[in-house]
């Protein structure tokens, strides 16, 4: 059984991104990969979003965190919506007021209706296919990719549980996905 991963290697993750930037220009899909690499939410809570958990109508401005009642385990959790998120969303567009309720990502052939959950997976696969990310690639990269990359910029895994909502730190560890290359990397700057 393979299990889904983040994208580690940081060239590929440049290409992942640009994918629906310049080379299938589609902004929609461009602001669904940014918000999965930047939030750590899973799709579902993704695909659940609104104009109105994003943008706030009586202050005509986006808002500074999003706040989400996680599918998967009914725990709330506050995303703070940094400068990526930010920029992608004003590409996007601002809604007019009565869109509050209306899906961030909705389908395009049912607007009433939030993109589905296959349709985002074929979104990230084509872009991970460019990217040269055939394998074990999937919604879940997005959230991975964001932990991986945290984690190597020196984000302590305690802090990436409480992100990620987990209750066990194992749970955390498997998430990150370390394999022998950074184990080598930590090696190879040890210097006692």
């Amino acid at each position: 059984m393979s299990t889904t991963q983040p994208i580690r290697k940081t060239e590929q993750l440049k290409l992942f991104k640009e994918y629906y930037k310049t080379v299938k220009p589609n902004i929609r899909n461009d602001t669904l990969i940014v918000i999965g690499l930047n939030s750590a939410l899973r799709i579902s809570d993704i695909l659940g979003l609104t104009y109105g958990d994003v943008y706030d109508f009586n202050k005509n401005d986006w808002k500074t965190h999003i706040v989400v009642t996680e599918r998967k385990t009914g725990k709330q959790n506050r995303i703070y919506m940094n400068l990526e998120i930010r920029r992608s969303l004003e590409k996007y567009g601002i809604p007019a007021p009565q869109e509050a309720s209306s899906w961030l990502f909705s389908s395009q052939l049912q607007r009433t209706k939030p993109l589905s959950r296959y349709q985002a997976y074929r979104i990230v696969k084509s872009a991970g296919s460019f990217a040269g990310l055939d394998s074990n690639i999937s919604c879940h990269s997005l959230r991975k990719t964001f932990g991986y990359h945290a984690w190597k910029q020196g984000v302590q895994p305690a802090i990436l549980m409480n992100i990620y909502n987990h209750s066990a730190y194992q749970v955390t560890k498997r998430y990150l996905c370390i394999d022998q290359d950074d184990k080598d990397e930590v090696f190879a700057k040890i210097k006692i």
